[in-house]
């Protein structure tokens, strides 16, 4: 498989500041820490760039091979085996009384169980059994929109989702308005699971029809008005939720005006809104910070990328699910800084790549040995001229 290295180069460039952030109180103390982080969000700085290059290359790789079927496949085998793997280490180290695990398992078991298995517990308004899980809901919204505008024939309008989402968080969106209460919370979670599976069914059988496109779609309807739905998850608001997927739109839209399938008047009219939209919902330090980075990533696109950068990129997904883990089993042995930051570095960089090495590869081979099923939605063909390398992101 082709890679894009300076994709490569950002993933693993994000994965490390995340990892960095939730080191530094360990390292620099809590007040030079919290110092930092009321100048910028650094957390979210990694996690914004991730979500930039997933919307460069999901839609990307969709429409390169026109086939639900495989999409989803692919994305199932490459997101869920690490996952469920930091799920494993995390009991495990919770059953060794290591690691104390979200309360809400226990007060709201089902809501929490139907989270995790759609990866939707944070916009369900529960809490993930590891705090960076909160980003993979986020990414299955993505998906599940993007697939659905692919069936519907909608997958040129990045341009209008990405102002769009932007316009509704700068009107304001209700916070919880399908997760205010336990009980909310898990009639919101059976019912959007329920929905979910009939999706993905449809979807990794190749029986595609209008209504599990606009099924998918209906799925935005999370981050819009339950955003927030309580104090356990991530995301500050609606307003911010809406903001962060209109990021990965804009990730969209630079991938088409790269290649001329966008003018770049329309172009930069759509990206300067959402960079002012997360200036407004997330920060200004942030905003700047992103939008420098991808810049000048971007203008390096064609130069060697350190092959450092390219390996990080590559065991970035499962260095991102398992820092954790490993800094909170670190921290058991030692209250030396010194010594937890070498052990955290060391330890985290080699569990990432045995997670690469041995989960996350073997299910991507699976997946590229799949048959090929070509689709139509609705009569008309699914497939759409290809462009660009094939990139396979987090």
């Amino acid at each position: 498989m082709t890679r894009l290295a300076w994709l490569d180069a950002l993933r693993g460039w994000a994965a490390v500041v995340v990892a960095a952030f939730h080191l530094s109180p360990i390292v620099l103390g809590t007040a030079v820490h919290l110092e930092i982080f009321h100048t910028i969000d650094l957390g979210k700085y990694g996690v914004l760039l991730f979500f930039l290059v997933s919307g460069y290359v999901i839609p990307m790789s969709l429409e390169r091979h026109g086939d639900l079927r495989r999409f989803w496949t692919g994305r199932l085998l490459r997101i869920y085996p690490a996952y469920l793997l930091a799920i494993a280490v995390t009991l495990a180290l919770s059953a060794a009384g290591v690691l104390r695990l979200p309360a809400q398992l226990d007060t709201e078991t089902t809501t929490s169980v139907l989270g995790h298995l759609t990866m939707l517990q944070d916009l369900l308004g529960t809490q993930g059994t590891l705090r960076p899980f909160w980003t993979l809901s986020f990414e299955m919204v993505f998906y599940l929109v993007v697939a659905g505008l692919f069936v519907l024939r909608r997958h040129g309008a990045a341009p209008w989702w990405a102002a769009g989402l932007t316009l509704l968080a700068l009107t304001g969106l209700p916070d919880d308005l399908l997760g205010a209460t336990a009980g909310q919370r898990r009639i919101s979670a059976i019912v959007v699971t329920a929905l979910m599976i009939a999706v993905l069914t449809t979807y990794t059988t190749g029986k595609l029809t209008l209504i599990s496109g606009v099924t998918g779609l209906a799925v935005i309807v999370l981050p819009l008005l339950n955003g927030h739905a309580t104090d356990q998850v991530t995301s500050a608001s609606s307003a911010q939720a809406a903001q962060m997927l209109a990021v990965m739109f804009a990730g969209t839209v630079i991938h088409r005006v790269q290649h001329r399938r966008i003018g770049r008047t329309a172009a930069a009219l759509v990206l300067s809104l959402v960079l002012g939209g997360v200036a407004i919902q997330v920060a200004p330090a942030v905003a700047v910070a992103v939008a420098a980075t991808f810049t000048v990533a971007f203008a390096l696109r064609e130069r060697r990328i350190p092959a450092v950068l390219s390996w990080l990129g590559t065991i970035s997904y499962s260095l991102y699910l398992l820092h954790i883990p490993v800094l909170v089993a670190v921290r058991q042995l030692t209250a030396d800084p010194a010594v937890i930051t070498v052990a955290f570095t060391c330890a985290s960089l080699t569990l990432a790549w045995a997670g690469h090495r041995w989960v996350e590869r073997p299910a991507q081979n699976l997946a590229r040995r799949l048959p090929v099923i070509k689709v139509a939605t609705q009569g008309t063909d699914a497939r759409t001229p290809s462009f660009g390398k094939r990139y396979e992101s987090v």
